[in-house]
């Protein structure tokens, strides 16, 4: 399944995964939020949902052992992602992002990367933009080796993993 997102200097670019939602996705989340204020209420908070009526069952197993990523490093090795940095996201969710968005754009999205071992979906989206902000600014050699390091136990015990 490819999704469109923005990377590096905010070219827009199809990140992979393996399907783990519905088809009609889209579809299902408006009427979602449409008629579920708690739900809207989270969505708006995180970009998540904890108990996402549109993930199927295998697509649960997917997301929690994160093999669904694994399609992403197509897009490593066609340079439209590294291994390290932050999190893909939609046109709309950059602009969430608000002035931190230049920094977002600055650096490839990644595989892995700051907000995947800090807790993922347990955090908040402001936690998320403002770790993707520091690690654009402050990442090093040595800072993506331990974010590659910290990533292991992250998804072997699925912490935050939604």
């Amino acid at each position: 399944f490819g999704s469109p997102r923005i990377g590096l200097h905010g070219k827009s670019f199809k990140c992979w995964k393996f399907r783990s939602m519905v088809v009609d996705a889209d579809e299902r989340l408006d009427a979602l939020l449409a008629s579920d204020p708690d739900a809207a209420r989270e969505w708006a908070e995180t970009q998540k949902l904890r108990n996402d009526p549109r993930i199927t069952a295998i697509g649960r197993f997917l997301r929690k052992s994160s093999i669904d990523e694994l399609p992403q490093l197509v897009n490593v090795i066609r340079g439209e992602m590294s291994l390290v940095g932050p999190r893909p996201v939609t046109r709309g969710e950059l602009t969430r992002y608000d002035l931190n968005a230049i920094h977002y754009l600055l650096v490839r999205p990644g595989v892995t990367g700051p907000w995947q071992v800090s807790g993922r979906s347990n955090s908040t989206y402001e936690k998320r933009v403002q770790l993707d902000k520091t690690y654009a600014l402050r990442r090093t050699f040595w800072s993506d080796a331990l974010l590659l390091v910290k990533t292991v136990p992250a998804v072997l015990f699925g912490r935050g993993a939604v």
